[in-house]
């Protein structure tokens, strides 16, 4: 008969294994924060920073001692954590990287193709340019070769070939990233940068595909195999089917979950110790809590639809007259459920405050004076992280029924 897992506790689960169910005040040490992101899984890294970058939010909204420099260091000196891609550009545990290698073997023959095509002449001298340069000179950012993407490119495919060189390198593990300055991204090569004991390790396909399905699966708790393709986006949706299929009964298993109201019971896969697991699970916390829009509890959009009952998008590349909300709009999480969305912005250039400029409660969600009260907290609590003066609010910033 095939367990089946209640909407509550399938959220406490998740919750819980995406470090949203520890104290929020417990001092951070170094170590601990390089648990807590082995934890998650890895955390993405955006350019935008209309309050604060997207790694240090995903990270404040666990811990509140978290501070910004703490994983700097774990990057740059400790080399505890590396920079590469997921879905997107995103900090890994350094323990990882051996299981990169199968990434990198696909970029190389994928992005040779793509860039080769769109790429003006220069692309594949650049390449040997860009590595005899930072080979004999060190460290170096795309700036220093000339190469700064214009101002008016539409993407990828209008950067200076020296541009393009460098991500290529990146992406296919010959450069990696040193260190930042001012978020742009300082390359090295990869010997002088991953620890030998990871670059040695070389795991072959098979082993690679068994790691990244493992680690997903322990990390999502239960899953379809497309959200385990999903999670690290390396492994095909094939490649994970095979894997769930060649696994049930000798420690994989078929359980079914409960989802929101909308939603039938869904069948997926879960560790034989998925019963276990929940036990041990402690109770969300009562808090209220604003996330990053690229926070690892709403990276799968479907699957928080399904789980929580919160359909969410980022509206960035959405002209400005056809967003149901603003240009980024951050969730807001109590205990175990989204009770609204929320537009705010650290005016730096203006009057230096954090401010409010709209607030969506889900539906049948009121924001009474307990729930305001716990919101004023929260936003008092960015403000200070984010460095901003006092925190304002737009005229008719309350937007119930929208």
């Amino acid at each position: 008969m095939t367990d089946r897992l209640s909407n509550r506790d399938a959220r406490r689960l998740f919750i819980s294994l995406h470090g949203l169910s520890e104290p929020l005040f417990r001092k951070l040490t170094d170590m601990e924060l390089a648990m807590r992101i082995e934890q998650i899984g890895f955390v993405q890294i955006d350019s935008v920073n209309t309050v604060e970058r997207a790694h240090h939010m995903i990270l404040h909204a666990r811990n509140r001692t978290y501070r910004p420099e703490q994983m700097a260091r774990l990057l740059e000196k400790d080399r505890l954590l590396f920079e590469n891609w997921t879905h997107d550009a995103s900090a890994i545990p350094t323990k990882f990287y051996p299981y990169w290698g199968y990434r990198f073997r696909q970029n190389s023959a994928k992005l040779r193709e793509r860039w080769r095509k769109f790429r003006r002449p220069g692309f594949e001298e650049a390449i040997a340019s860009v590595l005899a340069r930072i080979s004999d000179d060190g460290p170096a950012m795309a700036r220093d070769f000339g190469g700064d993407k214009p101002k008016n490119a539409d993407g990828w495919w209008d950067w200076h070939p020296s541009k393009t060189a460098l991500e290529f390198l990146w992406r296919t593990g010959v450069l990696a990233v040193c260190r930042r300055e001012g978020f742009q991204k300082v390359y090295d090569l990869t010997e002088r940068v991953i620890p030998e004991k990871y670059r040695a390790c070389q795991p072959n396909k098979i082993e690679t595909i068994d790691w990244l399905c493992r680690a997903a699966l322990e990390r999502l708790g239960f899953a379809t195999a497309g959200e385990i393709a999903n999670y690290w986006e390396t492994v095909s949706k094939p490649e994970a089917q095979q894997w769930c299929r060649a696994n049930l009964g000798t420690g994989l298993r078929e359980i079914e979950i409960e989802c929101t109201e909308t939603d039938k019971p869904r069948s997926v896969f879960a560790f034989d110790d998925v019963v276990d697991r929940l036990e041990d699970a402690p109770d969300p916390l009562p808090v209220l809590r604003i996330l990053s829009p690229f926070d690892p509890m709403i990276r799968d959009r479907q699957r928080a639809k399904r789980l929580f009952g919160f359909d969410y998008r980022i509206e960035i590349f959405v002209p400005a007259h056809k967003r149901q909300y603003g240009y980024y709009v951050f969730p807001i999480m109590e205990g175990d459920r989204f009770v609204g969305r929320i537009d705010i912005k650290h005016r730096r250039q203006e009057d230096g405050s954090l401010h409010v400029t709209g607030l969506w409660p889900e539906r049948k969600i009121k924001f009474g004076r307990v729930r305001q009260r716990a919101l004023e907290t929260a936003l008092e609590q960015l403000r200070r992280f984010c460095g901003a003066g006092a925190v304002t609010f737009s005229d008719g910033y309350f937007r119930e029924g929208c």
